[in-house]
């Protein structure tokens, strides 16, 4: 068997791997909401999660290009050191996803896999230019800095918009809801719902799957020419088919929504973060189907071809799609990463994970600070009637037993956080599923006024410590890929 077959059935079971523990750590990202609010039992939300993943896997192979050609030129690398680049991110991706797993901290898999490309690519270029005296100018041309800033900046940006629009609109949903919004379900909750609904569907199912599979051919020209006559269609059919379940089957309008929202927030992150796991060794497998008709040296041929559109097979999408769900239901670690973000998000005060620190206390004291003074400047009759709307009942349940948060806000969370997430991906923009989930549950959080005064500063050093541990994410990522590619490089019985 040649070497390079050796390589690619080593970067398929990394794939298998890479599967694995990126999924352990992405599932709080759509299990977060529906298991926090205790909708249903845990098997029933997984099955529901895992019908969306099914879909969203055979859904995204538009953003495979990513990993081809999105943070690297190919052209300027040979077959031989893109297949260096390849097996040093998947390996630097497995161990990094691995550790935040066992930490039990939700981490995001877009910034790893960025920044192992980043890295190794940058290793490989750097040790390429000293072999052949190129100087920094091949350093330079090897890097695609323009796609990679951009995905970068992209990524970082959702931080504060996630976290801004999910603290606005849970405020408003709160003002009309209240804690008490089991009074209004027939009315707020039907049109509230049916909203939700066409949002799902229309970003899902249209913008979501574009340019997939699942739209191809004269079925996709057909509803993406006529989208906006389809959304007023499905408008009517939600709120009519809601209206229905809720007067005559006595449904929950928000359970309708949180169930819906789980299977579109699954189905966003597998259509957006697949390409994280196995984007890398379909490259690679492409590279070596590319380079094995060539009949040149594999030092010699360089990837020019890599750069262009492949269509990702069914079958592999297939296989990563069900192996994800398997991943579901059996992994330990990723009831570890959920559970973190559900106790940062608790309604109440509890058991705190996180220890305050200096920072957490200067930041709730600046908000208190801050929230007073615009206090001062709101009439007191408009001050008193949105406290009455923020009134909360005392629970007459036991804390073990009381949900994390409502439904309200569980709606609003799995909504928002499938709205940016499928937009993000019908742009192929590698869009951090966690950074929007996390923000958006935060941002909801702090508008439900989740944050005591007592349990802020421990909530805030929690959050603190999830977003220096992204930071750690890109520095590691880059550092350790680029080690692992160096190592490889020079001492790879392949290169």
């Amino acid at each position: 068997m040649d070497s390079y077959q050796i390589v690619v059935i080593t970067l398929i079971l990394l794939a298998i791997a890479d599967l694995i523990v990126g999924v352990s750590n992405d599932a709080v990202n759509f299990l977060n909401s529906a298991i926090g609010s205790r909708v249903a039992g845990r098997n029933t939300i997984l099955i529901i999660a895992a019908a969306g993943v099914l879909m969203g896997a055979l859904s995204s192979s538009g953003m495979m290009e990513i990993a081809r050609k999105g943070i690297f030129n190919p052209e300027m690398f040979t077959f031989s050191e893109v297949m260096v680049i390849f097996v040093a991110v998947m390996v630097a991706d497995i161990l990094l996803l691995d550790f935040f797993n066992s930490m039990g901290l939700p981490t995001s898999t877009t910034v790893s896999i960025v920044f192992d490309l980043l890295g190794a690519a940058v290793a490989v270029a750097i040790w390429k230019s000293v072999q052949t005296n190129g100087g920094l100018e091949g350093v330079v041309e090897a890097i695609n800095y323009q796609t990679a800033t951009a995905i970068i900046s992209g990524i970082f940006l959702s931080i504060g918009i996630a976290f801004t629009i999910g603290g606005v609109v849970q405020y408003l949903c709160r003002l009309l809801f209240t804690f008490r919004f089991e009074k209004y379900l027939k009315t707020y909750g039907v049109a509230f719902a049916g909203a939700a609904l066409t949002i799902i569907v229309y970003f899902l199912l249209i913008k979501g799957a574009k340019g997939s599979a699942l739209l191809s051919g004269t079925t996709g020209d057909m509803i993406l020419g006529n989208v906006y006559a389809l959304l007023g269609v499905i408008l009517v059919v939600s709120l009519v088919l809601v209206f229905v379940l809720v007067r005559f089957a006595k449904a929950h309008p928000l359970k309708i929504v949180v169930f819906a929202g789980t299977f579109s927030l699954a189905m966003a992150f597998a259509g957006n973060d697949l390409v994280n796991f196995i984007g890398v060794p379909l490259a690679g497998y492409q590279s070596f189907h590319i380079w094995s008709k060539s009949g040149v040296s594999a030092d010699v041929f360089t990837m020019d071809q890599l750069g262009a559109a492949v269509q990702t097979p069914f079958i592999f999408l297939l296989l990563a799609g069900l192996i994800m769900v398997v991943t579901l239901w059996f992994s330990g670690k990723a009831r570890n990463v959920t559970d973190t973000e559900v106790n940062l998000g608790r309604q109440g005060d509890g058991d705190e994970r996180f220890r305050p620190n200096f920072l957490s206390r200067m930041i709730v004291g600046g908000a208190l600070a801050l929230g007073r003074w615009m206090m001062k400047w709101l009439p007191e009759a408009l001050v008193r009637r949105m406290n009455i709307r923020f009134y909360q009942r005392i629970a007459e349940i036991s804390r073990d037993d009381r949900p994390a948060f409502d439904l309200v806000r569980a709606s609003v969370n799995l909504i928002l956080a499938s709205l940016l997430i499928a937009l993000a991906t019908s742009y192929k923009l590698p869009l951090s599923t966690t950074y929007v989930s996390f923000m958006v549950a935060m941002g909801t959080s702090l508008a439900d006024k989740a944050w005591g005064q007592e349990s802020a500063v421990y909530r805030v050093a929690g959050v603190l410590n999830v977003i220096g541990g992204w930071l750690f994410t890109a520095l590691m990522a880059f550092f350790t890929a680029g080690a692992l590619a160096t190592g490889i490089f020079y001492g790879g019985p392949w290169v």
